[in-house]
């Protein structure tokens, strides 16, 4: 058996002894690893999944003025990609792909009091390699083997005049959203049954250090078969890559990725979670800065379907580079 392989038949075999575990995976799922929440933070892996959490409250001594300075890539390199991904898309070998880039920043703070700062329903620190501020969920089991999943996709600057009926008009953001609600239906259909689409394009506001943003998520949900928690490995191996940041459909769309984008994602764009021996949380791994070599780069991206404009696309991938405190 491959170490990848290992890694989801072990998170089978704690989940059917009902031991609690966080589990870091990163999107080709090369390097995914689980360990005990003692073993984290003696690791230097520090999780807080909407209040469930192994750090305590650590005061941030004063600090300055926030600096935050981004350099994205120029666009002549965003459309070289982005031109790439319109073949695909023209030829029919993918309907929707998001294409992501990385931002160097400027910033004086570091990864520790970027994830003690950050106001964001799902945040990681790992070791002093990357910190993650997500506000989107992958996938959250009940103790009745209830599935949920809340894709986003769709964002615009809310300070816009009718910056929500904008958003919830636009053709371009209404097709992207179907097909994300479609893929990620079919994705739960293969592990669950009963599944259906519970609410479908709500708002919710994302405050930043920039600018106030509206985000257009849906919930999809469906009942896992009885015994689930000796099979959570299998299940989210089967549930990956997650839809939302690769693509529909998701092999060919990732092959796609791999040509277009600059560098392998890493754990950019993976999922983290909890099982706390009942039920499991987990978050798509975006706002994503990571460290090296003394410099930080915050990693972003959105989804192009064959109406994407490459200028907007461009500002959006831009307009995703922020900490969510001032």
């Amino acid at each position: 058996m491959n170490i990848t392989g290992s890694v989801f038949e072990l998170m089978n075999r704690l989940g059917s002894e009902g031991e609690p575990f966080l589990f870091v995976i990163d999107f080709e799922t090369n390097d995914p690893i689980v360990l005990s929440f003692s073993e984290a933070e003696n690791q230097g892996i520090y999780f807080d999944c909407r209040g469930k959490t192994n750090i305590k409250s650590i005061p941030i001594q004063f600090l300055q003025p926030l600096i935050f300075e981004k350099t994205p890539i120029d666009y002549p390199t965003y459309l070289k990609a982005f031109d790439i991904v319109k073949k695909g898309l023209t030829f029919g070998n993918s309907y929707l792909l998001n294409l992501t880039f990385p931002t160097r920043i400027i910033i004086n703070r570091s990864l520790k009091e970027i994830f003690h700062l950050s106001q964001a329903p799902y945040k990681l620190l790992f070791r002093d390699e990357f910190t993650v501020f997500s506000p989107e969920s992958f996938v959250r089991i009940n103790a009745e083997g209830v599935i949920s999943s809340f894709p986003m996709k769709g964002t615009i600057d809310a300070s816009l005049p009718d910056a929500a009926k904008q958003l919830l008009n636009d053709p371009k953001e209404m097709a992207e959203h179907h097909t994300i609600v479609d893929l990620i239906r079919n994705d739960l259909s293969m592990v669950a049954g009963e599944v259906r689409v519970k609410r479908f394009r709500y708002l919710e506001e994302i405050k930043t250090n920039q600018k106030h943003l509206l985000q257009a998520s849906s919930e999809i949900a469906g009942k896992l078969p009885e015994g689930w928690r000796k099979e959570i490995g299998g299940i989210l191996r089967k549930l990956l890559p997650a839809g939302s940041i690769s693509g529909a459909p998701k092999k060919k769309t990732t092959e796609i990725i791999r040509q277009a984008e600059i560098t392998g994602r890493g754990y950019y764009t993976g999922v983290f979670g909890l099982f706390d021996g009942s039920t499991l949380d987990s978050g798509v791994m975006i706002r994503f800065i990571e460290q090296k070599a003394g410099k930080m780069v915050f990693r972003s991206g959105g989804g192009i379907t064959i109406n994407s404009q490459a200028e907007s696309e461009y500002r959006e991938m831009i307009d995703k580079v922020y900490v969510p405190f001032v």
